[in-house]
């Protein structure tokens, strides 16, 4: 059996934009949050290449809470500043990480993670989460790949009405 990765552009922003018409596409005419992201990060991981867990977490309670994702059993709280994705948030800026065992204060979820990406996620100027993404290679994240997976942050950002979150 055809693995779903294979089936999308070696190139990598030429698979991107077929990413984002998907994702376009799974979010017509629905504003609800959570089967949003479900088939966001279901999306995710069956197009990116060697990477080992995508998902969401979203604010609740001032902390981030574990929205939906692909990949092995995750870390359930975040606090703000803490991890990649709590600096994320505490900074208010994408976290590209190239070997996150020389991140300071790095939460290992999966040992198996060796790189990760972190995208805030923002409705009225507030964030109200971010998406993650890692992989057990280093250094698997590049410009190409934040540029991309920014955008797919911009497209939920307009598709879901983020008041009703969670």
């Amino acid at each position: 059996m055809q693995e779903i990765n294979s089936l999308y552009p070696a190139d990598k922003q030429e698979s991107y934009k077929l990413i984002h018409a998907q994702l376009k596409s799974l979010l017509e005419n629905e504003p609800y949050v959570i089967p949003n992201l479900s088939n966001a990060s279901a999306l995710l991981n069956g197009a990116l290449k060697d990477i080992n867990w995508a998902g969401f977490y979203l604010i609740h309670n001032e902390e981030l809470l574990l929205g939906p994702f692909q990949g092995k059993t995750a870390c359930v709280h975040i606090p703000s500043g803490k991890g990649v994705c709590g600096t994320a948030v505490k900074k208010d800026e994408t976290q590209l990480v190239a070997d996150v065992h020389e991140f300071p204060g790095h939460i290992a979820c999966d040992s198996a993670s060796r790189s990760e990406i972190v995208i805030p996620i923002h409705s009225n100027g507030k964030i109200v989460g971010v998406l993650d993404i890692d992989s057990p290679s280093i250094a698997r994240f590049d410009a190409i790949d934040q540029k991309g997976l920014e955008e797919i942050v911009h497209i939920l950002e307009n598709a879901c009405d983020w008041a009703h979150q969670l």
